[in-house]
């Protein structure tokens, strides 16, 4: 009877959750740390966990991330104070992170977000387009993209060509970021822009630093997050600087 009450050596109470577990938290290694040895204080396995986590979360954020924005565009009607040359810069930064982990392998808690901000910033940019009386011209930035993106992710493109397009983002973000940053400043508003996305992504790119490292240990990824947080940081500041003006305010003063 007390041998029945005894765990069978080797097991654990966590056993029933151990595939997902280590399918999307954590290797076998900390597996056993935590639910064998009941070593919760494990620091590499502590780390790997919270990486995991941040990633994950990273992801279902992204889902969602860029919806405030779609909506906000389509309740206006209106583009206003958003840049379509920023977009296109933005794809191309997204385009390159996503090509470059899938041509490395990463796992895909690592860069996953890239798939869905890239699905809503398309949207982003044909909206920009159709609401600027240009839809035609908006069919073909959708049609002239995703050929694109076959192309960089079929095997007939060179690994050289992923990785130029990864260490292409760096410049990408930071003009990207600085037209809309000028557009923001020489408007005196941030227009349609809207808040929600803009807080969210600062937040994501600054859990990104830290997740790149744990799970890729690629400098060009962790870099390229640095860079994009300290830019994304500076148009969050903007609006919050801008948070009370609007067009409508800014046509009834003038």
């Amino acid at each position: 009877m007390e041998e029945e009450s005894v765990l069978v050596e080797g097991s654990s109470f966590m056993d029933p959750f151990k595939g997902l577990l280590l399918t999307y938290f954590m290797p076998e290694s900390c597996y056993d740390e935590f639910f064998l040895d009941f070593n919760f204080l494990d620091v590499p396995c502590l780390k790997i966990i919270l990486s995991k986590g941040l990633g994950i979360g990273i992801i279902l954020g992204s889902v969602m991330v860029k919806l405030p924005q779609i909506f906000k565009l389509m309740g206006a009607k209106s583009a206003e104070g958003l840049s379509f040359h920023t977009v296109l810069l933005e794809l191309l930064a997204i385009t390159g992170t996503m090509a470059y982990s899938i041509a490395n392998k990463f796992p895909f808690s690592a860069w996953g977000e890239a798939l869905f901000l890239m699905l809503q910033t398309v949207a982003i940019g044909f909206l920009i387009q159709h609401y600027g009386g240009r839809t035609s011209r908006g069919l073909l930035f959708l049609v002239v993209y995703f050929g694109l993106l076959v192309l960089v992710l079929s095997p007939v493109t060179p690994m050289s060509v992923v990785t130029f397009l990864q260490a292409s983002n760096m410049p990408a973000i930071i003009v990207g970021r600085l037209i809309q940053a000028a557009s923001n400043f020489r408007n005196g508003h941030t227009g349609q822009l809207s808040a929600i996305s803009v807080f969210l992504l600062f937040a994501g790119s600054l859990a990104r630093i830290f997740t790149s490292l744990q799970e890729t240990g690629d400098s060009l990824m962790a870099l390229t997050y640095v860079i994009s947080s300290a830019c994304n940081g500076v148009i969050a500041l903007q609006v919050l600087y801008y948070w009370n003006s609007s067009p409508e305010r800014k046509k009834k003063r003038e």
